[in-house]
This record gives C-alpha cells, structure tokens and sequence, in this order.
C-alpha cells in the first residue's frame, strides 16, 4: 500500500480497490478543500493526531457529516490492515474488500465510545474495535450459519425479531401478527432435538396446536381484529421471519463512496454538508497543550518501555514482528517454526507481564483501584500503546 503523504491527504483520500486488492487513493474534492482551509487557519503546524482529536471533537459536538468523513478518510489505512489480516485467516469468509467495508460501517459506533480522555491515539483504538466488529460480524454469521431456520427462531429475542421486520419495511400492524405467531411457535414448539441448531420442521401435529393456539389469541392479543388464518400462513410467516432476521444480523454493507445509481456518478460523500466548524480549534489546542496529561504520558511511556527492555530477546523479538511487522500468529508460526498456539501462549504471557506492570503503576501513581472494569481499560490501553509503540519503531 502506498503511503499518504501531508496532513490535507490523510484526511481527504479514500482506498480504492481493483479485484480485492489495494489499487490506489481516491480523493474527495470536498474534504480537501475543508482541510485547506482549517490549514490556512491554523497558526501553527499540527500532527495528523491533532487534527484526528478536532474532527472528532467537531463530530461529538455538533453531529457533523463532514467531520465523520474526514475522520473515515483519517482510519483508511487501518482499516485496511485490519481488514487484511482477517482476509489472510478466514479467506473463505469474506474477501478484503468485504472486511474493509464491514469494519469502516462501524465507525460511528467506534467514535461514540471512543474516549480521548483514556486514550489519545484514535487510530489504535480504532484498529482494536475493527477487529472487534470483524469479529462479532463473523460469530453472527457463524451461528446464523449453522442454525436452521427453526433453531433461528427459537434463539431471537423479541426485539431482535421486532427489528428484523422493521428493517424490512413491514407495518406495525404485520409486525403484531408475525410476533404473536413466533409467540406461539416459541410456546408449543420446544424442540426436544439434541442438536438445538439443527431444530427440525414441526410435526403437522405441531403446526396445528400452533395454529389453533394463534386464531384463539388474536382477538385478545392483537390491536386490530384479523381473520384467522391456516396452517401454510403460520409456517410462511415464521418462514419469512427467520429470513428477515438473517438479513438484519448479516446486512450488505455499503461504501461511503459507492455510486448512488447505477446511472449516476455522485457518491454519499457528494451530498455531505459542507459547513466547516472551526470554534472548538482554540480549546482542542490548550487541551492538547495539558502539561498534567503530557506529564502522565510521559511516565507511562517509561514505565513500559522499562518494562520491555527487561523480558528476554526472544519476548522482544516477538512484540517486534506481530505489532512492528504486523505479521499474522500463523505468519510468525512459519517464519519461526513453531505452532500457532505457541505463538499466542507467548504472546498472551507477554501481555499479562506487561499488563501487571501497568496496573500496578496505575495503582501506585495515580490511585486506582484495580477493580475489573479498570484492568480491562488498561488492557485496552495497553493494546493501543504497543501499536502505536512499535507502528512508530517501524517506521524509523
């Protein structure tokens, strides 16, 4: 992949792929002129990682179309590392391109829990939670995989389902009868399979105790009186629930700067607002300029970077090449020839080492009590310093 080069293309440019691979930046002519002039109004110089915490700021404030694309623009890059490691491990999965637009639909949900105050580097947060949304998109998709479209049924919950056939476009009035059918499927439908996930089409015996117990609930249950119905309308029903539920859990994803007909040559991007808020400059910059902050950082960068210098060489060696070189468990496994799980037992090992250092600094310098919530916020701190430690050691 080639590199971007300047702060007004970090924030401006978009991967463009060619069958699955990586073919080049496109720029959005919009983002490049709002991040000229942020530039020319900027007194100073500013890294990519300031004008990454204004954007967002922009964003939390003010609900900003352009503010989220310029931030979009900002995480290209590790997105589609990201992206590629994934494609590298589950190739049958989805392709490259499929992870990439995946992980870049999350990105809203990454900014509202993104919190600058426990972390500074956006861009590390954010490879973590892509890897997170792969990885929940590919636990769904398994489960609704393997569940047959009965076992499905058994496993949503109501608002799920609820969902589901909203997200299709069903009126509320439809949505009462699927529900109270699904209800009633859900009651006398227990499945006593061994196999829940494989659960089996109901007896006919079956389908007529749910049918008689759906005509004889509907006058009471629904807002709106309904003629009764037969058995092939029941099993059509739970039928088209199932289907719309699987297409809720596992939606297509679509890019930001996809077409938006087939005859036009607009994109998303084009219908982006383009007011450009410049107010929050002045307190994003004495906000970066926090001596207190810049103070903890400090301390904390040495109490890590004592802490790695003490593990052995082989331990350095392998932070090295899995968040330096960036190279796969699987990769690492061949290049040293060992097992996969070795890889992770070591790594897993190193981590724990690393992460007992930085709670018990935590707990000593800045007094915080150790409680679970708080490991695992350190934990995800610590993830983040070491990519960004090792991204930055790469790159000298």
């Amino acid at each position: 992949m080639q590199p971007r080069q300047g702060i007004v293309e970090i924030f401006s440019t978009f991967v463009q792929f060619d069958v699955d691979q990586f073919s080049g930046w496109a720029t959005d002519a919009k983002l490049r002129r709002s991040m000229k002039v942020c530039l020319e109004g900027s007194s100073t110089e500013k890294s990519d990682t300031f004008w990454a915490l204004y954007w967002y700021r922009v964003w939390q404030t003010e609900s900003n179309a352009v503010a989220l694309a310029h931030l979009s623009a900002y995480l290209q890059e590790v997105c589609y590392w990201t992206a590629r490691k994934f494609a590298l491990n589950f190739p049958t999965q989805s392709s490259l391109a499929d992870y990439f637009q995946i992980a870049i639909a999350h990105l809203n949900k990454i900014l509202k829990t993104f919190n600058p105050e426990c972390s500074s580097h956006l861009k590390a947060y954010a490879e973590l939670a892509f890897e997170w949304s792969i990885k929940d998109l590919l636990r769904l998709r398994r489960e609704t995989e393997i569940c047959s479209d009965w076992a499905l049924l058994h496993k949503l919950s109501r608002k799920r389902l609820v969902q589901s056939l909203q997200n299709i476009g069903f009126n509320a009035q439809t949505i009462e009868s699927y529900i109270l059918a699904w209800e009633c499927f859900k009651e006398l439908y227990t499945g006593d399979n061994a196999k829940i996930r494989q659960l089996t089409k109901p007896d006919a015996m079956t389908w007529e105790a749910i049918t008689n117990l759906y005509n004889g609930e509907r006058l009471s249950r629904l807002s709106s009186p309904t003629p009764a119905v037969n058995q092939q309308t029941i099993e059509t029903w739970l039928l088209s629930s199932a289907k719309a539920a699987r297409t809720f859990l596992y939606p297509k994803v679509v890019s930001a700067d996809a077409p938006l007909k087939e005859e036009d040559d607009g994109s998303l991007l084009d219908i982006l607002p383009a007011d450009l808020p410049t107010s929050l400059l002045t307190e994003i910059i004495e906000q970066e300029e926090s001596a207190n902050i810049r103070n903890q950082q400090a301390q904390l960068n040495q109490v890590l970077h004592q802490a790695i210098a003490a593990l052995d060489t082989k331990s350095q060696q392998l932070l090295q090449v899995y968040y330096g070189q960036k190279l796969t468990q699987t990769e690492i496994a061949a290049q040293l020839e060992i097992k996969q799980y070795t890889v992770s037992r070591r790594l897993a090992s190193i981590k724990k080492s690393l992460l007992l250092t930085l709670t018990q600094w935590s707990q000593n310098t800045l007094h915080i009590s150790p409680k679970s919530d708080v490991i695992n916020a350190i934990n995800t701190s610590l993830e983040e310093w070491l990519k960004v430690q090792y991204s930055h050691t790469q790159m000298q």
